[in-house]
């Protein structure tokens, strides 16, 4: 990415903020070699890397040996591999509560059992005792909160003093949407949005169908200049499914439909059109 351009990316933009603010870091980059920017993609891994060492042990120094609560929860990265976020929530030596992201960790299922390796392996990375864990936050699903199976009588079974706690984010998400389904208007509008949306993704042809269609109106809504063109805008999508446990997913859905409501439009038309049985 060239200095010059506008949109330069996190990295040099984090850049430029530190050399405003910091003398010693313009100074080394103004004495560096013309061939010696630092800046490729290897260079930004590495000091990425470096940060992430740094973060992680100060977090480290900072619950040393007092008493921590771990926060989990499991889902799918782009690449439809599971993760499991780990945070830490703690009290510093100054009496703040705390509450860190700690890692991302790679898990081949989600089966209590695989969490609780994955977890106990990262305590053990980093020096954290299990011992020191008071409670244990997740959402309510049956991998997590089984009483006899789940992560948090595993984590039980090594700690007699680490709660469960149903996480409050969790259980507001779960309220919100026990309510919705108990209003017809709201539940029957989602019911047929789950409907559109289950019908233009059912195929790659038709998914692909829409980011042309989409495309295509795009470029005409910017003719018309109604429109604004930038950088990161008017980016081709997709619609976006609903999450059945997560509320802000059916924003997120219905945001996705109203920005591409002409263009489902047009493909629901061609489905009807290129039908053969009355099923369509």
């Amino acid at each position: 990415m060239k200095l010059s351009s506008s949109n330069r990316g996190n990295f040099l933009e984090a850049l430029n903020i530190v050399t405003f603010w910091n003398e010693k870091v313009v100074d080394i980059i103004e004495k560096a070699p013309k061939n010696a920017t630092y800046t490729s993609p290897k260079i930004q891994k590495e000091i990425l890397h470096v940060y992430l060492v740094k973060v992680k042990k100060a977090i480290q120094e900072e619950i040393s040996d007092a008493k921590f609560c771990i926060m989990v929860d499991e889902a799918r990265d782009e690449s439809m591999k599971e993760q499991m976020a780990m945070v830490f929530r703690y009290v510093d030596r100054e009496g703040f509560v705390k509450e860190r992201f700690f890692r991302l960790i790679h898990v081949v299922d989600t089966v209590a059992l695989t969490l609780k390796k994955g977890i106990n392996s990262l305590l053990s990375q980093h020096c954290l005792d299990i011992q020191n864990i008071r409670v244990q936050g997740y959402d309510g699903a049956s991998n997590m909160r089984g009483m006899w199976n789940g992560l948090q009588a595993l984590i039980l079974n090594d700690c007699s003093y680490a709660y469960y706690i149903h996480c409050f984010v969790h259980r507001l998400q779960s309220v919100l949407l026990k309510v919705s389904k108990q209003v017809v208007p709201i539940s029957g509008f989602f019911l047929k949005l789950l409907l559109v949306i289950k019908t233009v993704n059912a195929s790659c042809k038709r998914n692909e169908q829409l980011k042309v269609v989409n495309a295509n109106e795009v470029v005409r809504l910017i003719d018309l200049e109604e429109l604004e063109i930038g950088s990161g805008l008017n980016q081709i999508g997709t619609l976006q499914r609903l999450v059945e446990t997560c509320w802000s997913s059916h924003f997120i859905s219905v945001s996705s439909l109203l920005r591409m409501f002409t263009s489902t439009v047009e493909v629901l038309l061609n489905i009807i059109d290129d039908a053969s049985d009355g099923e369509h």
